[in-house]
């Protein structure tokens, strides 16, 4: 008897472990592909195009045998925009005409494309209460520069006051892209660096081929806590986008609004001692704020305009000036016309970086005056190191 019911135990843990094994496997791509990518880290193997676009540290999944291995390579792009002596456009380059070279060492061009190429922008707005511009200004302004972009562009509308708020992802519908501006609100609060985070980590890190940030602000953060200008700044020389920063002076503003009320919003609040009427609802009264005192010295505005600077230089794009609303909108003019004027150019470096290693970048043509804008160079990434 003793021994049946033993026997009886042992089949029952035998039916249970193979019960077990079989969920485990369920996943077409195995347990080893569940522990080592998450279903958005499993991508396509690419084309040559789409690498032409992939950051220094883009990612690469290719399909072996039911499971997935993640191949991580260093591919770094540049985007790269020629010059004549009068300011203008060279087209018509091609890969021959270009050299390109990492720490003084020639690097062999493995990917080329030529000014065609559509680029995925974001638009980052400055929703704070320091904003030189009425609100019906910005967003005209910017709905006008998403009307001169290519049919085949992509933007995503990213909004930041004391919150970031991703109004919509990239998408080339025009309509889904001027609902998401008309529906930007001024508040309070700057958490610009969060928005920088979020935009270029968690949003256009991932996404391949041209990229560009266009951001509209006055470069004063008051309110960040998990971001700041050097991981910022950090980051943009990981990525592979162009920042393009338009930058508005809210200094004298500021001073005069310290010590002013802002009525931010009508909210209900119950008023002490009195019995709210009939029904229960309490009486409407208007928020009353004031703007932090952070963020508003000569000291915090010359850092603001530096940081805006860095941001431009390093990463090829340009920061223009906006101090009125004509000077607004011929600024989104010149950067949608820029946009379509560039060339982007890609290599594998020869030499191993180190992480967190930055590495010059020197573009040059074989074309007789004129003038290379491209970055200055890169910051070597974790998955970029971990490849070699």
């Amino acid at each position: 008897m003793l021994k049946e019911l033993g026997l009886l135990i042992c089949l029952v843990f035998l039916a249970l472990g193979v019960a077990g094994q079989s969920r485990r496997t369920t996943s077409p791509l195995g347990e080893k592909a569940n522990r080592r990518t998450s279903p958005a880290e499993v991508k396509p193997t690419p084309t040559p195009d789409a690498l032409n676009g992939s950051a220094a540290a883009g990612q690469i999944a290719e399909e072996t045998s039911g499971d997935v291995i993640k191949v991580d390579t260093d591919l770094v792009t540049i985007p790269v925009r020629i010059l004549d002596r009068n300011n203008r456009f060279v087209g018509g380059l091609k890969q021959a005409d270009f050299k390109v070279l990492e720490d003084n060492a020639e690097q062999d061009i493995a990917y080329f494309s030529n000014e065609r190429e559509p680029f995925t922008v974001a638009l980052v707005l400055d929703m704070s209460y320091s904003t030189k511009f009425k609100i019906g200004e910005v967003q005209a302004a910017a709905i006008a520069f998403i009307d001169q972009l290519r049919s085949q562009d992509k933007v995503m509308v990213v909004s930041f006051d004391q919150d970031v708020h991703v109004l919509c992802e990239p998408t080339s519908d025009r309509k889904t892209i001027y609902a998401a501006i008309k529906s930007t609100e001024i508040s309070t609060g700057t958490s610009l660096y969060e928005a920088m985070d979020e935009v270029m980590n968690k949003r256009l890190r991932w996404i391949k081929g041209r990229k560009a940030v266009i951001l509209f602000t006055d470069g004063v953060d008051t309110t960040s806590r998990s971001a700041d200008r050097v991981k910022n700044i950090s980051d943009a020389l990981e990525l592979d986008a162009l920042i393009y920063p338009i930058r508005y002076d809210t200094f004298a503003d500021v001073q005069a609004m310290k010590n002013k009320p802002v009525v931010t919003q009508t909210t209900t609040i119950p008023i002490p001692d009195r019995k709210p009427p009939p029904g229960g609802l309490p009486f409407p009264f208007p928020t009353i704020a004031r703007p932090d005192e952070q963020g508003t010295s000569p000291e915090d505005y010359k850092r603001a305009e530096e940081y805006l600077d860095i941001l431009a230089n390093r990463t090829g794009g340009r920061v223009y000036l906006a101090s009125s609303l004509v000077n607004l909108a011929d600024a989104y003019s010149k950067i949608a016309s820029e946009l379509r004027e560039y060339y982007s150019l890609g290599y594998y470096p020869k030499t191993e970086g180190s992480v967190g290693k930055r590495r010059r970048i020197t573009v040059k043509v074989d074309r007789p005056g004129t003038v290379v804008r491209a970055r200055d160079g890169y910051i070597v990434g974790m998955k970029a190191a971990k490849s070699k």
